[in-house]
Parts: C-alpha cells; sequence; structure tokens
C-alpha cells in the first residue's frame, strides 16, 4: 500500500500539469469561446419582456447543407436572427469584404529586462458576419412566405474583449450591452399573437439541430465552401449563376459579377 501512494504521489505533478494543460486548450477552444459567448447573450436575452420569444442554436437546412443561427427571437415587431461572436482584440470591417480582420495587441516584460516591453500582434481573418447574419435572415424570410409584410432584422452581437474599429456597415454590428436598446427599438407591429405563435411553429418544425451533430454541420459548412470556390474558379457567380468580370476598385483588382447591380457578389482573391 505504501508503495503504490508512493508511487501515486509521484505522477500526481505530472498528473496535474497535464490536466492543466488540457483545461487551458479546451477553455481558449474557439468551439467553447463561441458557446460561452452564445450563453452570455442567451443570458442578456432572457430579460426581455414576455411578448419577445427566444430560440437558441437553430439548425435549418439550405441547398448546400445546414446553416446555424446563434437566437431568433420572435414578437409581433417581426423576426430578429443573431449571429455572436465572442473575440477579443481590434474588428476591422465593412458589408462588403468578405473576410474580417481581427489584430490581437500583446505587450510582454521579461524580468531580465524590465524596462523594456515587447509588442506581438496577431492578425486573424474570419468570414464577414454581417454576410453570415443576412444569409440566415434571408432563409427565414424563406419560410416564411405567408408573411411577406414581416421584418426580419440581421444582427451581429459582438461579447468579450472584442473593440470594434472602423466598422462600416448599414446593418446592426454591436456589443453585448447595446443588445437589449436595439430590439426594443423596433416598435412597429407587424404581427399578431396568432402570427407570432405559428411563425413559431414554423421555425421548430423546421429546426433540425437534434438530428445534426456539430461534426455534421462543420462538414457542411465545408462542402459548401468548396462547392463555392469551385463555382468562382470556373467564372461563375455562385449567387446567381452570372459572369465574373475583372474590375479595379479603390483597392485593386476584383471580381464581380455581371449582373451589377441586381447582383452584388465580388471576390477579391484572383480565379485560377
Amino acid at each position: 500500500m505504501r508503495q503504490f501512494m508512493q508511487s501515486f504521489l509521484s505522477i500526481l505533478p505530472l498528473a496535474i500539469i497535464i490536466s492543466l494543460i488540457f483545461f487551458g486548450w479546451w477553455y481558449n477552444s474557439p468551439k467553447q469561446k463561441g458557446k460561452w459567448g452564445e450563453q452570455r447573450v442567451n443570458d442578456i436575452l432572457s430579460r426581455l419582456p414576455k411578448e419577445y420569444h427566444v430560440l437558441g442554436d437553430i439548425v435549418l437546412k439550405t441547398k448546400r447543407g445546414t446553416t446555424q443561427i446563434d437566437h431568433i427571437v420572435v414578437s409581433k415587431y417581426g423576426v430578429i436572427a443573431i449571429e455572436t461572436k465572442n473575440y477579443r482584440g481590434d474588428i476591422y470591417g465593412d458589408d462588403n469584404r468578405k473576410e474580417w480582420t481581427q489584430l490581437i495587441v500583446t505587450r510582454v516584460t521579461f524580468a531580465k529586462r524590465w524596462w523594456k516591453t515587447y509588442t506581438y500582434v496577431t492578425k486573424k481573418h474570419f468570414y464577414n458576419p454581417v454576410k453570415q447574419s443576412i444569409g440566415h435572415a434571408l432563409k427565414i424570410k424563406g419560410l416564411l412566405n405567408a408573411y411577406p409584410h414581416v421584418k426580419i432584422i440581421p444582427i451581429v452581437v459582438f461579447t468579450g474583449e472584442a473593440v470594434l474599429k472602423n466598422i462600416k456597415s448599414n446593418h446592426h454590428v454591436i456589443y453585448e450591452d447595446c443588445l437589449l436598446e436595439v430590439i426594443s427599438g423596433y416598435k412597429a407591429t407587424y404581427l399578431t399573437d396568432n402570427d407570432v405563435q405559428t411563425i413559431l411553429t414554423i421555425l421548430n418544425e423546421n429546426n433540425i439541430r437534434e438530428s445534426v451533430s456539430d461534426r455534421e454541420h462543420v462538414k457542411n459548412i465545408q462542402t459548401a465552401v468548396r462547392e463555392v470556390n469551385e463555382t468562382i474558379k470556373c467564372g461563375v457567380c455562385p449567387k446567381c449563376n452570372g459572369h465574373l468580370v475583372e474590375r479595379r476598385g479603390k483597392y485593386g483588382t476584383f471580381y464581380g459579377c455581371s449582373n451589377y447591380p441586381q447582383c452584388r457578389f465580388t471576390v477579391r482573391r484572383k480565379r485560377e
């Protein structure tokens, strides 16, 4: 027994270190950060009056697979599609960019050189959340053909330590603290109480979250991205099947749809 305890105590520090490393990796994983951001928004939405109905983690079928919507808020004032981003650092972007930029600035001072501070900048890119949220709103609109007059509002909410820098958008790109204020700002009535209940039924009936795992959803997204990229390589607009035409703009050469201004699809990456 004593030998067993000695062996156990000898490996205990190593086990603790490994556990801490694993916990740190799990704690900082994008998936977990995303879930915490969504939970934060869910807590905020729970403070809405009873006339607002909140649906969370909705997965809907699309032509290319599935799309996941973090939250949908339904009331007599319309339908709100919320996309949550739990990021840190400075965020740059606008409506037309395919990708937005995240800059994380880290300043470090070492003990041996306490008088000097080193600055490290990490630059990352992520898919335009406004385009993502608009896509969600359009999908919802497609399900609600019986209510063509209903207002569907896309909102992008940043939680965490993100700082929105030079964001140029015609849509709501906000901090979590502003979410309730933005929602309560819509007061025009579009729906009756019966309409609201019918829409909730439609959304719940089309929600396939229980039959689709996170891994399957990610696989569907990857497949859709590959299909879009292949379409672009062939010189075809993935939105309307028009031709991609080379154009020059303020930021250099890009490809735009020949059906402009009816279709405003653009891509900066050169076709191969």
